[in-house]
């Protein structure tokens, strides 16, 4: 009796305890992304794609981490560091497999404000001039970096609060609009802070509404002191970049590994500038000395919190919103999802950390990014081994980038750039779309440049909202259309078998980026809800989570579940005689549906659909020209899905 009663003790025991440390370990791998995929990297397949992105990324994140320091008003120096710790931070927490965080020239801008008020060029003569004990700069600069390190700091904490409170949900109002404006007003900033280097001027630091425009004032009045060595240069090395990098693109599927440009540039120009002595006979600036090694880390001075709160702000929602973006779009293209508050904790991570090591504050880059994709990147281990490349810089080459000239690592940045600033080319697309978008783009825009990236973005948010608040009625996105009814009206030209493989949903609320995600979700939930009565569609959801739509799910699902009804061809009819209107996100969302059906050998149709939006349709996506998806009714749509399905079974008979 004893016996059976501790037996019947340890069950209740192991009851009690084991669901508890298997829940540790899910939100440990929930938390900590790496434990999740690194387990499973394959060394075979994978090592040297991303060996190869790796040191093609090293070459941006030195030459990016030099060139953002300096725009944050900070020693190049602590440019390396920030391209090291929070790559290494966000590989550990991070969902995202083709975003390399680092130094950005957004956040950068933001915080250069911070340290030019608090700790401007003037304060320089009045600091001592003895060396610190930090790598033998001076106390100047250990007070710049102070700063930075602070908004670094104080940012960071503002995006882990965020996370803690869920916020990352909220990133629905960053429409595609909004952010593409945002970002290249930004770019455009950062194009415009590196003028003085790519013309060879002195141009005093500049701040406050307006700065865009007073700097191109300044260049013009002080037009003949550019130095036409340092233009020409620019020039030069602007076209040699332009040049190889679109040959790259053109003939990056016939060659196995693309010419790193910007390193050879980096070594020729370094060597030309040593060899003719250009910065004492020329005039030209260099980027100067750069100390070996990493100091021990020192906490950012929280005397100075208080000061740099709106910076601190600017960098948390500007820099997360980018990175965010980058994220998003790379999941989407590599059929992986992303969780936007757990990359909240990475990010916040990624500049708390670091901000104790001199880091300026951090985020993704879409020229990083970008060489990630070009170079064909399997996971964040490209990340980790750049990592290793940026500190055999920090301990070896660094002294070397002395004589390396600025007005060349200011043309790789504004090359760099080009991924933004192309992005004017999508002014032709939300005009096709939706002009309502067209107008929230050009006033974003506007904003940005006459303003900063964060007031822009806020502008942009607001005025969405205000419009679609005007516009939008609250109701259901979705219903199901009754089978029986359709069946009454179809009954002469449909068999029942045919009937039992369509699914007919109906839109009855107008699809913008307000209702776009719940849109998506109703959906699955009711093809899901219809499958598990038996009603349409009986293998549709064999995944975890229904694949017809792709929805969040690493994208890896059985051969059979992938392919849904292999023996009966499934259809999906959109009933859109309710869609009154629709912004860019909504006919981006329809796009994504329809070409996700595609690839799971669904049939998709739309019904009743406007003028206008089979417009922004056609013109949005490559959709299907071969058979038509628009139809003037339901009827119209089953019919064509009837017809369809006997010639195919007349098709099969045949070739029996």
């Amino acid at each position: 009796m004893t016996g059976a009663k501790r037996k019947k003790k340890n069950v209740l025991w192991s009851k009690m305890h084991t669901p508890h440390w298997e829940d540790f370990k899910q939100w440990c791998r929930k938390r900590l992304p790496i434990l999740e995929w690194a387990p499973h990297y394959n060394l075979k397949e994978n090592l040297l794609p991303d060996t190869v992105s790796g040191i093609m990324l090293a070459v941006q994140q030195v030459t990016q981490g030099l060139a953002f320091a300096i725009l944050s008003s900070v020693h190049p120096v602590f440019g390396l560091y920030g391209s090291l710790f929070p790559a290494i931070i966000y590989a550990m927490f991070g969902m995202g497999h083709h975003v390399a965080t680092g130094t950005f020239a957004l956040t950068s801008l933001i915080s250069a404000n911070a340290v030019e008020r608090l700790v401007p060029l003037s304060v320089q003569n009045l600091t001592t001039q003895s060396n610190t004990s930090v790598l033998g700069l001076s106390d100047f600069e250990m007070q710049r970096i102070g700063v930075a390190a602070a908004v670094s700091f104080l940012g960071g904490v503002i995006q882990v609060a965020m996370f803690v409170l869920q916020l990352g949900s909220a990133t629905f109002l960053l429409t595609e609009p909004v952010i593409s404006a945002m970002t290249t007003g930004a770019a455009t900033h950062v194009v415009t802070s590196q003028v003085k280097y790519l013309l060879g001027m002195k141009i005093p630091y500049i701040s406050g509404p307006l700065t865009f425009f007073y700097i191109y004032v300044y260049v013009f009045e002080n037009i003949r002191s550019v130095r036409l060595e340092a233009l020409l240069l620019s020039l030069l090395s602007i076209m040699v970049l332009v040049l190889v990098k679109e040959l790259n693109e053109q003939f990056k599927r016939k060659i196995k590994v693309v010419l790193p440009v910007d390193l050879v540039l980096i070594i020729a120009s370094s060597f030309a500038c040593y060899c003719t002595s250009m910065e004492k006979t020329y005039g030209l600036e260099v980027v100067g000395h750069i100390p070996k090694g990493i100091p021990p880390p020192r906490a950012p001075p929280m005397h100075v919190l208080s000061a740099v709160i709106t910076e601190a702000f600017g960098v948390a929602l500007v820099g997360y919103v980018a990175s965010l973006a980058l994220a998003q779009g790379s999941a989407k293209k590599f059929k992986y999802s992303v969780d936007d508050n757990q990359e909240l904790l990475a990010h916040g991570l990624s500049n708390v950390i670091p901000s104790f090591f001199f880091c300026i504050p951090s985020a993704a880059a879409m020229g990083r990014t970008a060489v990630l994709y070009s170079t064909r990147a399997k996971t964040q281990v490209a990340c980790l081994i750049s990592c290793i490349f940026v500190l055999l810089v920090i301990y070896a080459i660094g002294p070397l980038l002395y004589w390396l000239p600025m007005c060349v690592l200011a043309s790789i940045i504004v090359v760099g750039l080009k991924g933004m600033l192309i992005q004017f080319r999508d002014l032709k697309k939300y005009w096709n779309v939706d002009k309502i978008d067209w107008g929230i783009w050009v006033s974003t825009y506007v904003f940005t440049i006459c303003f900063a990236a964060n007031v822009g973005l806020l502008f942009g948010v607001v005025c969405t909202i205000a419009i679609v608040i005007a516009r939008f009625p609250r109701a259901k996105t979705l219903s199901i259309k009754n089978i029986k009814e359709m069946e009454f009206k179809v009954k002469t030209e449909v068999d029942g078998e045919t009937l039992k493989q369509v699914k007919i949903v109906s839109i009855n609320n107008p699809l913008v980026f307000l209702n776009v995600k719940k849109f998506h979700t109703d959906l699955i939930n009711i093809i899901q809800k219809e499958n598990a009565s038996n009603l349409l569609l009986d293998d549709i959801s064999k995944c975890e989570q229904n694949t017809l739509l792709s929805p969040l799910s690493n994208g890896n699902c059985s051969e059979e579940a992938s392919q849904p009804c292999q023996n009966e061809k499934c259809s999906l009819i959109l009933d859109c005689s309710g869609l009154t209107f629709f912004d860019y996100s909504g006919v981006s969302m329809l796009v994504e549906v329809y070409m996700d059906c595609k690839n799971q050998s669904v049939d998709v149709s739309l019904a009743h659909c406007t003028a206008s939006l089979i417009k922004a349709m056609k013109y949005h996506g490559n959709l299907d020209s071969e058979k038509p998806i628009f139809f003037e009714s339901v009827s119209a749509a089953i019919s064509n899905i009837h017809s369809n399905k006997n010639l195919s079974k007349l098709s099969d008979h045949s070739e029996v």
